[in-house]
C-alpha cells in the first residue's frame, strides 16, 4: 500500500503523489526516468528547401523540339523547276488535304484528289510521287487549315525524306479552284 505524506492531502493533490510504478525490489537499481523525445525540425526543413532549390536551379528543362527548315540565301540562284513536276497541296479545314500534279488545272475539277494525314493517305503519295517525278511539293494552306495540319504536312515532308517542297502563299487561282471543287 503506497505511503502518504503526514501532510493534509486534498484530494487533487493526492493523485499527483500516488506512486503508480510497483516498488522496486530489494536489491535492484531504480530506473531511470524517460524523457519525452522532442525532434526539431527546423533544420530538416532548411536542408529540404536547400536541396529543392539546388535541383531546380541545376535541372534542364525539356526543351521544345524545333524543325529545321532550310531557306535559300538571298541573291543565290535557285534551280527552276518546271510547273509540270511540281505536286500542290492544298490544306484545308478538318484536316482535309486536296491536291494536284503540275499547273493548276483551273476549272478541271477531275484534276483535283482529296487525301488525309493518315499514313496511307499523304505519306503514301509523297513517297509515290518522289519515285515517279521527283520534282517540287509546294504546300498552301487555306485561312480555314489549322495550324496542326501545316505542322503535320512539314513532319511528313521529313518523314518522307522530300528534299524539295516550299511553303507558299495561296492565289486567287488556287481559291477559284477550290470554291468550285467543294
Amino acid at each position: 500500500m503506497p505511503e502518504y505524506n503526514r501532510i493534509h492531502l486534498t484530494p487533487s493533490t493526492v493523485m499527483a503523489d500516488l506512486q503508480t510504478a510497483a516498488p522496486a525490489a530489494k536489491g535492484t537499481k531504480p530506473r531511470a526516468k524517460k524523457h519525452a523525445f522532442r525532434l526539431d525540425m527546423t533544420p530538416m526543413v532548411d536542408l529540404a528547401f536547400l536541396l529543392l532549390t539546388f535541383f531546380m536551379l541545376t535541372t534542364t528543362f525539356s526543351k521544345p523540339t524545333v524543325m529545321e527548315v532550310a531557306m535559300p540565301a538571298k541573291g543565290s540562284e535557285t534551280s527552276a523547276v518546271p510547273a509540270s513536276k511540281a505536286l500542290t497541296l492544298l490544306l484545308g479545314k478538318d484536316s482535309r488535304i486536296q491536291y494536284f500534279f503540275g499547273e493548276n488545272p483551273g476549272k478541271n475539277t477531275s484534276a483535283v484528289h482529296s487525301t488525309t494525314f493518315a499514313a496511307n493517305g499523304l505519306r503514301k503519295l509523297l513517297l509515290q510521287f518522289r519515285q515517279k517525278a521527283g520534282g517540287m511539293v509546294l504546300i498552301k494552306a487555306t485561312d480555314e487549315a489549322s495550324y496542326q495540319s501545316m505542322v503535320d504536312a512539314l513532319d511528313e515532308m521529313n518523314i518522307t525524306d522530300t528534299r524539295k517542297y516550299a511553303l507558299v502563299d495561296l492565289d486567287q487561282a488556287d481559291r477559284n479552284l477550290l470554291a468550285t471543287y467543294r
